[in-house]
């Protein structure tokens, strides 16, 4: 009998190795690496004797794709980030830092679809002692809602196939465990096996499933991949520094859109949506230099996001350059073309960029609003107060127009603004704000002459 083979893989970067080690040389964590047993080998069942089972091959037209109804909970933040409630036979991760809120939504989202579905509640990190006492602050109270504090996967499996549940939630895959597997929980073999086991449960059970999983310190999914390929969806919990704002964040959805976000606020009482999140965002808009307020689609809503640059002469030999919420080399090759074209000495300032509100932008959309950005702190003339900037800018020192502006114009006129400074050939349908078109960077300098 050949002996089995043993490696060892770290549990942040996934480095293997035939030998531990102390510190991995990939992502230099030290006592990361967790020992794997390799799996047999296809031609040792062969050698068995076994005989493989013929599939059963099915045409295309004789699959059923009969649209099942979602299960809808009514928190509109969240049903609309898993793309119009969650689908049955799906397996999702939820994941954030530590204290976030992630078992909290989770009973909120549960004790809503307990009306109307049978929920299973495993939490394998919290005793029921700790459950019950978040359950009667949050006011969660259903018989349909069911729990354990049990971390068997096995048995939770089990379970699962004879009850057959609507919705199983697991808190968290981390801490539970397989005991065939001869790893501590939490480790990549451990979630590998907890993880293909769920998928098959969701799937030949029409289970939906629900898993909440830590986060590593640079804010990934821990396993450090594993979870993230193999289930249907993966959403982020993450929090806003400036506010006590949680950011519900699609990454991966194979029922609906991704980079699709929702607002909650957190309460004594639990999570409470904030639908009107741009209500929040220019609130405390200032109307001074270096100040513009700009809009980027992030999932299905437009979002409006003041900009904030400072320019100021450098008294070093290399300029500083520090920006945060934008890609940097965006702000960089625009200050380049205003130098270029407009002859203004950014090269020679040191310029200091940012978002307000702590989110980042994607795209070319708030390219003219960096750009007026840029300009409003180095002539120190404030942009016209209520205005907004859409456009995107050439190297040639041209402003484009950008797609669904009238998507952003209605957004726009939700909350005030009262003046759209856009490109020269931007198609605008009806609108009640003051439109000002630019042709190229040069026609910027209008907005600042006195």
């Amino acid at each position: 009998m050949s002996k089995q083979k043993i490696s060892y893989t770290c549990s942040s970067c996934n480095y293997q190795t035939i030998k531990w080690m102390g510190c991995c040389p990939e992502c230099k964590e030290w006592e990361s690496f967790t020992e794997v047993k390799a799996a047999p080998k296809i031609g040792s069942f062969r050698a068995s004797g076994a005989t493989a089972t013929t599939l059963n091959l099915v045409s295309l037209d004789t699959i059923d794709t009969k649209t099942r109804p979602r299960m809808l909970s009514n928190i509109k933040e969240w049903d609309r980030v898993v793309g119009g409630g969650i689908m049955p036979s799906s397996l999702i991760v939820l994941t954030g830092d530590p204290g976030i809120g992630k078992s909290t939504l989770l009973l909120q989202i549960s004790h809503q679809l307990a009306q109307n579905y049978q929920v299973f509640y495993f939490s394998s990190e919290e005793s029921l002692q700790q459950v019950k006492g978040r359950a009667e602050r949050l006011g969660c109270r259903n018989n349909n809602l069911l729990f354990s504090d049990q971390a068997d996967l096995e048995a939770i499996i089990a379970t699962a196939q004879a009850q057959k549940p609507d919705l199983l939630i697991i808190d968290s895959i981390q801490s539970c465990y397989t005991p065939t597997t001869q790893t501590i929980p939490g480790s990549i073999g451990q979630l590998r096996e907890s993880t293909f086991a769920l998928m098959r449960l969701a799937k030949e059970h029409d289970i939906a499933i629900i898993a909440t999983g830590h986060i590593t310190k640079d804010g990934t999914i821990a396993g450090p991949k594993t979870l993230e390929h193999m289930v249907d969806a993966v959403f982020y919990l993450q929090g806003e520094d400036r506010w006590q704002t949680r950011v519900l964040r699609s990454v991966k959805n194979r029922f609906g859109t991704i980079n699709e976000l929702g607002f909650f606020e957190m309460h004594e009482d639990g999570m409470i949506e904030v639908p009107n999140i741009n209500q929040h965002l220019i609130s405390e808009i200032s109307h001074s230099p270096g100040s513009v307020l700009v809009s980027f689609i992030e999932g299905s809503r437009p979002l409006l996001l003041e900009l904030q640059a400072l320019t100021i002469a450098s008294k070093l030999g290399m300029p500083q350059r520090v920006v945060s919420g934008v890609d940097h080399k965006q702000v960089v090759l625009i200050a380049a073309i205003l130098e270029k074209y407009l002859q203004v000495k950014l090269s020679m300032h040191d310029i200091f960029f940012k978002v307000s509100g702590g989110f980042k932008t994607k795209g070319s959309s708030p390219d003219l609003g960096i750009a007026l950005a840029l300009l409003s702190s180095y002539f120190q003339l404030p942009l016209p107060e209520k205005s907004i900037a859409l456009g995107e800018i050439s190297l040639t020192g041209q402003i484009k127009p950008i797609n669904q502006i009238g998507m952003y114009i209605r957004e726009a006129e939700k909350f005030g603004i009262a003046q759209l400074l856009v490109a020269h050939n931007q198609k605008i349908e009806t609108t009640s704000c003051v439109v000002k078109q630019f042709k190229n960077v040069y026609e910027l300098l209008s907005l600042f002459s006195e």
